[in-house]
């Protein structure tokens, strides 16, 4: 889960982590409000949304009276803003960010995130802040530093020297910078998070390191153990679909192509949507039933697929262990007398219970065409959306 910048920031001031001084507003009237409470004489307004890239886009502007804050905040507030994360079709900015000014003399990249190949939490650190991670990966990459630590032993001061070292600090900037990656680190582990960037992470004109942007994701499985932060979930900032998937425990990831799959297995997913891109077309989604689905599940799950306008053709590909193929056949039997079909559909079933499924389908009188395994179902949902076009 995502939440917004000034939600990430009330996070970081709760471990202590020094950051820019704002408030969220939701109207252009709360934007003058909350800048006429700071003394200025420079602002920072920006738009709230699930997105990096926003300057880039138009949606961060530093100003100098609270009349262009009133300005910006009418031209921000509503628009549709586009970045290089959005994708063409942009997000509706429908909250900023008015925060205070601050004097920079050095800016820096910093990001926390989970390193599952060496099963450590991973600072990565860069010199080159206040820009895309990716350009300098590429360009310079000798100029990120990856500083490892092991959950068993945990943070200490020698880390945050590292880092300091790798941001070439000095003095008392250095005693700074591993007190905050101290509690960086705690906020990190104590809330579950996946990931915590901050880009830029600034020295000021007065020698305070400060964060001055931030951004958060969370792990979904452990939401349960922080209302806290469930509480910050924007339901506006994300894919519909994916939203009434998560109702029911779908695993489902909104796609840009025409072939929308449902599958039990997350291995067996990720083959799924491999071979149909191997074949010349491209997934709509990702979507794991899981191994206990149950019919209301399936039916559930078929319905959030057909209601994606982009779905030209659906692929059903389940290999039955726990899960049953009779169950998988009920539900999208039933899915389909409720919403109909309207594209073409390829059901591919084995494992378990797997003649009794076929003979679900068959019976059925639902125009579906059957597969025998993986390979020849990809081809045949291919062949049959190019068919239809």
């Amino acid at each position: 889960m995502n939440i917004h910048e000034y939600q990430a920031k009330e996070v970081l001031r709760s471990f202590g982590v020094p950051t820019g001084k704002g408030d969220a507003a939701f109207s252009v009237d709360e934007a003058v409000k909350s800048a006429e409470s700071m003394p200025g004489p420079v602002w920072v307004v920006k738009a709230q949304i699930h997105a990096g890239g926003r300057g880039k886009g138009g949606g961060v502007k530093v100003i100098k009276s609270v009349a262009e804050v009133k300005a910006e905040a009418q031209r921000i507030l509503g628009m549709n803003l586009v970045t290089h994360q959005t994708g063409p079709q942009g997000k509706l900015v429908q909250r900023l960010y008015i925060e205070e000014g601050t004097a920079i003399a050095k800016e820096f990249y910093l990001s926390i995130l989970v390193d599952r190949e060496t099963s450590s939490i991973a600072f990565i650190a860069s010199t080159e802040g206040g820009v895309n991670i990716e350009e300098v990966a590429e360009h310079t990459p000798e100029k990120i530093a990856n500083i490892h630590v092991d959950p068993a032993s945990g943070y200490s001061p020698f880390i945050g020297r590292k880092i300091a070292s790798a941001l070439k600090l000095e003095g008392d900037l250095v005693r700074q910078c591993v007190k905050m990656m101290g509690q960086l680190y705690r906020a990190f582990t104590e809330k579950d998070m996946s990931l915590l960037e901050i880009n830029p992470l600034v020295v000021t004109n007065d020698n305070q390191l400060v964060c001055l942007d931030a951004k958060m994701n969370f792990d979904d499985n452990a939401l349960d153990r922080h209302p806290d932060i469930k509480a910050y979930r924007d339901l506006s900032e994300e894919d519909p679909k994916e939203i009434e998937a998560s109702k029911h425990d779908l695993s489902y990831v909104a796609l840009d192509g025409s072939i929308g799959c449902m599958v039990n297995g997350a291995g067996l997913a990720m083959a799924t949507m491999d071979i149909i891109k191997l074949y010349g077309s491209e997934p709509a989604n990702f979507l794991d039933v899981g191994g206990g689905a149950t019919k209301e599940k399936v039916t559930a799950a078929f319905k959030i697929i057909t209601a994606d306008p982009k779905v030209k053709g659906i692929l059903v590909n389940i290999f039955g262990g726990i899960m049953k193929c009779d169950v998988i056949a009920e539900g999208v039997i039933a899915a389909v007398k409720e919403v109909g079909l309207q594209v073409p559909l390829v059901v591919r079933l084995e494992g378990t219970n797997v003649e009794l499924g076929k003979k679900l389908i068959t019976d059925s009188g639902l125009n579906v065409i059957t597969a025998d395994d993986l390979d020849d179902a990809a081809k045949k949902i291919v062949k049959a959306v190019k068919e239809a076009a």
